[in-house]
């Protein structure tokens, strides 16, 4: 059975002298493998629409256990990644986040969405590198289901204090006076403001906000450690970012 898709290379391996098999986050069936008949040899069309992080056009064939895709056409392969060790580095993290969260066999037009975008800014240096990483993080992690109460305090209602208070561990928000200090991180409102942002936003808007190199980091460290939260996994593309970091 032959389908049609639009899909993002998160991962390839290769197989044999010529062969290779790819991990794909599809816009209609998810995050799906396919094999790579001759994707190595010098005059394939299909080696770079293949290749490592290109968005392309792909024509599969399914198999009982497999897809194997016949034809490929590159859309975008984001060569502003290739040569900054620090974007590539993140660039694999949001992939390594689409593949941990997205679905499978299922739509994920939504997902794919989020991760081309981020995607882009970065190659193009148009938002600052710990802004799309928090925006990855937070948005992927709420399209998979995970999406964190910041509507008000739990316990109160309020809407804002000057400072509030997020529980990592159960996605919930804490006004200044119902707060226990205890295992909850403090927020000044500029960060819950750009994480409200981040959840509800529409896409067309999504990236439509700056914040301070100060609040930036906080926010970068409240998404990535909600994130391992709900995932209970370490990412090694993420530890080796943080060793090539500026």
């Amino acid at each position: 059975m032959g389908v049609n898709v639009k899909g993002l290379i998160l991962k390839e391996q290769n197989i044999g002298e010529n062969d290779k098999l790819v991990t794909v986050l599809t816009d209609s069936l998810g995050v799906l493998r396919a094999f790579v008949r001759g994707a190595k040899k010098l005059n394939s069309k299909k080696q770079s629409a293949t290749g490592l992080l290109c968005y392309s056009k792909l024509s599969l064939y399914k198999t009982k256990d497999s897809y194997i895709i016949e034809e490929a056409e590159s859309i975008e392969s984001f060569f502003g990644l290739r040569n900054d060790i620090e974007k590539l580095s993140l660039a694999q993290y949001f992939c390594d986040i689409a593949f941990e969260l997205s679905p499978k066999e299922d739509d994920a037009t939504d997902f794919l969405r989020v991760v081309l975008n981020s995607l882009y800014f970065l190659a193009n240096g148009k938002r600052p590198p710990l802004l799309l990483k928090a925006i990855t993080e937070l948005r992927l992690v709420s399209l998979a289901g995970y999406m964190p109460n910041l509507i008000a305090c739990e316990r109160c209602g309020a809407f804002e204090t000057p400072i509030m208070y997020f529980d990592m561990e159960r996605g919930l928000l804490y006004c200044d006076n119902c707060a226990d200090e205890n295992a909850l991180f403090p927020l000044e409102i500029g960060v819950v403001s750009a994480m409200r942002h981040i959840v509800f936003a529409k896409i067309d808007i999504l990236y439509n906000f700056k914040l301070s190199p100060e609040a930036s980091e906080d926010l970068s460290y409240i998404t990535e450690k909600y994130l391992a939260s709900k995932t209970d996994r370490p990412f090694k593309t993420l530890d080796f970012y943080y060793s090539v970091k500026d």
